[in-house]
């Protein structure tokens, strides 16, 4: 990132602040994940600071020193000497120094690079300093004249993950499948949501693992709600449950979506529109080649998908006329995947110059179709409403065929009554 930076710039980034939940209990601490990604230092109250001039060029973090008395109500910190010899910084300083040296550093800069817009507070000093360095360089020293945005350039190097990032990610895919196996074998009707949940909870912590957002675990009419996070209504018999979780492992996150029938048998109905949805993700899939564009692997999913509630009557016009009306999206209503790696929802552009982006290997994506009949819609038979179904998998592009890191997890209608009758 500093070749690309260059010369003559310096790059400031800060560490996310540690965050009241109420009164005097803190939420769990989560580092930002482009400092995460550069430094892989966890503490909060840290700036990092990158200089690109010869060679390599420097790096320096500003971090807490350590403090025994701190240290006996939170634990061990790393400290100045373990900025150096742990995270491999070139030089590392208290980070109340901050401020005074990095007032020096700017100097004789001409760009600056950093994580504009996330501490306004922080936007307003640093845009100040230079003011008024502008008023003394004249006399002795030349200003900064440029700060560009730090996110575009780190965001498209986040997008393509090295061996390692793809090591951490099967392990968080891993995890997950189990968590998800589980779910299936323990589910039955009477049980409530928040039984699943907490059995989702239980493998990743086992596991030494966060989830990666807070799980969805929708029955019946929840798995049309598509961000419910109630996760405490009683299981039907007859229903279906929809659980959206995902592992967190060293920061990279997994992101899972399965739908299957409480009881453990599909209805002929539930088995058909899971079938389709299932179709949809298939031929998405297909698409998921280097090369291809990323909107080739949304549109195929949904003319499958389309296709395939046509058949069944939920949809009444000819397939070009949904497709061309949009009619689809009362019952598709969102994007066939996203990025995934630090985030969930992770940084990278779908576009480039106004076209849909060409994957390339070292990418990883969800695909996810998902149809939802709303119990509310009139308009379709009564043994469709309030069905939700979503399959979602976290697939590795490469330069041959995709590796699905959560291919293990089974997901046929057949497979998992098996797996439930196990």
């Amino acid at each position: 990132m500093m070749r690309m930076a260059g010369e003559d710039s310096i790059i400031i980034l800060q560490a996310a602040p540690a965050r009241i939940r109420n009164n005097d209990v803190h939420y769990p601490y989560r580092q930002d994940s482009d400092f995460l990604y550069l430094t892989g230092f966890r503490e909060h109250d840290a700036l990092l600071v990158m200089i690109p001039d010869d060679g390599d060029g420097k790096s320096m973090l500003f971090c807490r020193n350590r403090d025994p008395e701190r240290e006996m109500w939170d634990g061990r910190m790393v400290g100045l000497e373990g900025a150096v010899s742990e995270y491999g910084m070139d030089e590392s300083y208290d980070i109340k120094e901050a401020e005074t040296r990095l007032r020096a550093l700017l100097q004789d800069r001409d760009r600056i690079f950093h994580d504009l817009g996330r501490d306004p507070l922080f936007d307003q000093r640093l845009i100040g300093w230079l003011n008024e360095f502008r008023g003394e360089a004249r006399k002795t020293y030349h200003a900064p004249e440029e700060i560009h945005a730090l996110d575009h350039m780190l965001h498209d190097m986040r997008l393509y993950k090295s061996r390692e990032e793809l090591s951490a990610m099967k392990r968080a895919a891993k995890i997950a499948i189990e968590a998800h196996e589980l779910a299936m074998q323990i589910c039955e009707p009477g049980m409530n949501e928040a039984d699943i949940h907490a059995s989702l909870l239980h493998t990743f912590t086992r596991h030494e693992c966060e989830t990666s957002y807070v799980p969805i675990v929708g029955g019946g009419e929840n798995g049309c709600v598509l961000h419910y996070i109630a996760n405490n209504a009683k299981l039907n018999d007859g229903d279906l449950l929809l659980i959206d979780a995902g592992a967190e492992y060293d920061g990279y996150a997994s992101d899972i979506t399965r739908t299957f029938p409480v009881n453990g048998k599909f209805s002929s109905e539930q088995r058909d529109l899971y079938e389709v949805v299932l179709a949809a993700q298939a031929a998405a899939m297909a698409k998921a080649h280097a090369g291809n564009q990323w909107q080739a692997i949304h549109d195929a999913a949904v003319r499958v998908a389309t296709e395939g509630m046509i058949d069944l009557g939920i949809l009444k016009n000819s397939l070009e006329e949904e497709l061309e009306t949009d009619g689809y999206k009362k019952f598709y209503v969102h994007n066939t995947g996203h990025w995934l790696g630090l985030d969930v929802h992770d940084v990278g552009e779908y576009t480039i110059d106004g076209h849909s982006r060409e994957l390339e290997p070292g990418m990883v994506l969800t695909i996810e179709p998902g149809i939802y009949i709303p119990p509310s819609e009139k308009n379709v038979s009564k043994v469709w409403r309030g069905m939700g179904i979503r399959i979602e998998d976290n697939v590795a592009i490469t330069k041959d065929a995709p590796k699905i890191l959560t291919g293990g997890l089974v997901k046929t209608p057949d497979d998992v009554e098996a797996l439930m009758a196990g």
